[in-house]
C-alpha cells in the first residue's frame, strides 16, 4: 500500500513539474514575441558580394522601444572612408525592395566607420498606406528617377527590413563596387545597395520582432 502511495505521489510530482516547465516555456515565448530591445547584424548585399568589393563591410543595429517611438542605432565598419550613405526602411531586403522609406543618412570617418541614431517607428506596426490617389509634389523632375506627380492607391503594407545605399555611384566605383544609379537618396541619384537584412526571411524582417 505504501508503495502505491509513493508511486502516486511521484506521478503527481512529475505532472506538477511538467506543468511548471510548460508555463515557463510559454512565458519565455511570450517574452521573445514581445521584445522591447533587439540587436542584430546587417549583411553585404548580393551585388556587393558578386563584385567582390568591401569584403569587410558590416553593420550592427540596436533597437530600443521608448513607448511612443523607438530608438535605432546603426554602426557600420569596413565601408568606403569619408563617405555618405543613405539608410532606408524597406519592404523586402533585396530588389525589387517594395515600399521604401528614406530614414536618414550616415557618414563614415577616415577608417570607414560610422555611427548614427534615428528616432521613429521601428516595430511590428511599421507600415505605409495610400487610401487613394492624390497629387504629389514634383521636386526633382530632371533626376534619373523623376518624382511621380501622384501616388497609386494601396492597402497597408508593412516594412520590416532595412537597407543601406551608397549616396553616389562615384563612391561605389571608388572602392570597386558597381556604378549603377538608384533612386535611394534625397535627389534620387544614389549608388547601389551596400548592406541589408537579408539574413532574415522576406516576411520576417527584424522590425517585426519589436512590439511597442
Amino acid at each position: 500500500m505504501f508503495a502505491r502511495i509513493a508511486r502516486r505521489r511521484m506521478r503527481i510530482l512529475v505532472l506538477a513539474l511538467t506543468a511548471a516547465l510548460a508555463i515557463a516555456l510559454v512565458g519565455a515565448g511570450l517574452a521573445s514575441a514581445n521584445t522591447k530591445k533587439l540587436k542584430f547584424d546587417m549583411v553585404r548585399s548580393p551585388g556587393i558580394v558578386t563584385a567582390g568589393c568591401l569584403p569587410n563591410a558590416t553593420g550592427t543595429v540596436t533597437i530600443r522601444s521608448l513607448g511612443p517611438v523607438e530608438s535605432l542605432t546603426l554602426e557600420v565598419n569596413g565601408l568606403a572612408p569619408n563617405a555618405e550613405y543613405d539608410f532606408f526602411v524597406i519592404q523586402v531586403p533585396n530588389a525589387p525592395f517594395g515600399v521604401s522609406w528614406y530614414q536618414g543618412d550616415i557618414e563614415t570617418d577616415a577608417h570607414g566607420h560610422g555611427y548614427q541614431r534615428y528616432i521613429g517607428r521601428f516595430n511590428i506596426e511599421t507600415f505605409a498606406v495610400a487610401p487613394n490617389t492624390a497629387p504629389a509634389p514634383v521636386v526633382h523632375p530632371d533626376a534619373p528617377f523623376p518624382d511621380a506627380s501622384s501616388n497609386p492607391p494601396f492597402a497597408p503594407v508593412h516594412m520590416f527590413h532595412l537597407g543601406l545605399w551608397f549616396n553616389s555611384p562615384q563612391t561605389a566605383t571608388s572602392v570597386g563596387c558597381p556604378g549603377a544609379t538608384t533612386p535611394f537618396n534625397g535627389d534620387h541619384t544614389a549608388g547601389v545597395q551596400v548592406l541589408n537584412t537579408s539574413n532574415f526571411a522576406n516576411d520576417q524582417g527584424p522590425l517585426r520582432q519589436i512590439v511597442p
